[in-house]
């Protein structure tokens, strides 16, 4: 039975459409440096206002990655 180790990295993803493509555009911009990321979890969701309106919004994420073997 194999195991497993992972590192975690924590990132804040941002949109003015809505959550979820906050995440994926954190995710993907993860992608371009981080190999092997495996899970995400959203730890926290905020909002910027204007005029009483959201108008953006912030997902910090935690990223899960499997570290390479030496």
């Amino acid at each position: 039975m194999s195991h497993h180790t992972y590192k975690i990295t924590e990132l804040v993803g941002s949109s003015p459409v809505g959550v979820e493509e906050a995440v994926n555009n954190a995710i993907a911009k993860a992608n371009e440096s981080i190999r092997h990321m495996r899970w995400f979890e959203v730890s926290d969701i905020r909002g910027h206002l204007e005029d009483g309106k959201v108008a953006h919004w912030q997902v910090t994420l935690k990223i899960g990655f499997t570290m390479e073997n030496s």
